[in-house]
């Protein structure tokens, strides 16, 4: 994706030590790279890197590896799920089947992992994906289509909108806990937030 920020000069972990402890811990964490794996294997996670990568249309591989991990995670830690309709698998069942037969639909159609296919047709078999209508449907016998591919966007979005990284492109400025926003009128900014410096250039 061809990407443009308003704010190019901005790094919101400049103002990290504006942060408590625990959330400078938090923010932080999300900008080391290198983590194992407590639910995918090695293949799995390679399958949920490219379908993370589709999702947003970002292939930077920091990004993209936090992405990974955060699904990792949340999947490996199980802590439930708010709302689960009637005959969808727990997530931890549609994740990793789902992701098993992605695969196997890949190699039936093209004779390549997933991870292996050419971007455009990835694109193509999620986009059947999303609409439940992935062929070999006899591999999906106990994965719905539609929910797994719903289960990996929402893992997407959640970890990519929460990288610091993102977060600067977007001008935001981070937890605003405990110090507190001063200025809350319309067109207002404290000193501490992103300046768009497209608006800077006009003046």
């Amino acid at each position: 994706m061809d990407k443009h920020s308003h704010y190019p000069n901005y790094d919101v972990m400049d103002e990290k030590l504006a942060w408590d402890k625990h959330t400078q811990s938090i923010v932080t964490a999300r900008l080391i790279r290198e983590h194992g794996y407590e639910f995918f294997n090695p293949i799995e996670a390679e399958i949920a890197r490219s379908i993370c990568a589709l999702l947003i249309d970002d292939h930077r591989a920091d990004i993209i590896q936090y992405m990974v991990c955060h699904a990792d995670e949340a999947l490996h830690q199980s802590l439930g799920e708010g709302q689960r309709k009637p005959g969808i698998p727990k997530a931890q069942v549609l994740v990793r089947e789902g992701l098993q037969a992605l695969d196997r639909t890949a190699m039936l159609l093209y004779v390549q992992r997933f991870f292996q296919l050419e971007s455009d047709t990835q694109k193509n078999m999620l986009t059947e994906l999303s609409e439940g209508r992935l062929s070999h449907m006899e591999l999906w016998n106990n994965v719905p289509q539609k929910a797994f591919f719903q289960k990996m966007l929402t893992f997407s979005i959640e970890a990519y909108y929460s990288h610091p990284i993102v977060w600067s492109e977007m001008g935001y400025g981070g937890p605003a806990y405990p110090r507190g926003y001063i200025r809350t009128a319309i067109g207002q900014i404290d000193p501490w937030e992103a300046k768009n410096e497209d608006d800077t250039a006009k003046i």
